[in-house]
């Protein structure tokens, strides 16, 4: 069975439109790239929390509690997960990638729209969760890692699993995102496409 990583997209209006709140990946290998490398936050569930298997889109909505949410007509249809509670999975990296609760920083009466899944190289299997709400992304702290560096040194050493968070308007995230996940963020303008909840 192919991994499966669930995160959450969260977003908020400002003055400039519509921005998203994006994750740039620690380590020394992601240290100097910038293009192409952020991330929306999210993480791997782990073996036994997926009680089923992924099916393909429109199979039945994921049982996260949003059975009545329904795929907007412009949006492309995605994977759906059949039993495990992934959005439990996408709170929970969520936390531990930038260190705040997202039904803490949600907007008041916001829900977790389900965007889908979508496959990314080498089979692992993404679904993401949309929620509008803010936060200080200057402080976010996200946990460490172990990692051997310098490579085949016998030393470990131990870094940010997320170095820094930002908020970045769809054209600018466009850029800065991992390109198999830019098609969330096209989701994610049709889906918000109303302006912020009264």
């Amino acid at each position: 069975m192919p991994g499966v990583s669930a995160g959450i997209l969260l977003y908020r209006w400002s003055a400039a439109g519509l921005e998203v709140l994006l994750v740039h990946p620690g380590g020394p290998y992601w240290a100097k790239k910038d293009a192409g490398a952020w991330s929306i936050p999210k993480g791997e569930a782990e073996p036994d929390e997926l009680g089923g298997t992924p099916s393909a889109a429109g199979a039945r909505p994921a049982p996260d509690g949003d059975a009545a949410w329904r795929r907007p007509p412009k949006v492309k249809p995605r994977l759906t997960a059949v039993a495990a509670d992934l959005l439990a999975v996408a709170k929970r990296e969520f936390r531990e990638e930038t260190g705040f609760d997202p039904d803490g920083v949600a907007a008041p009466g916001a829900a977790f729209a389900p965007l889908g899944g979508v496959k990314q190289r080498g089979h692992k299997i993404v679904y993401v969760w949309a929620l509008e709400g803010d936060c200080d992304a200057s402080v976010a702290a996200g946990e460490d890692f172990e990692m051997e560096w310098p490579p085949r040194s016998g030393r470990t050493a131990r870094f940010p699993e997320v170095d820094r968070a930002a908020w970045f308007d769809l054209a600018t995230a466009h850029e800065k995102i991992l390109a198999g996940q830019r098609r969330f963020l096209d989701d994610l303008a049709v889906v918000a496409g109303g302006g912020p909840a009264a």
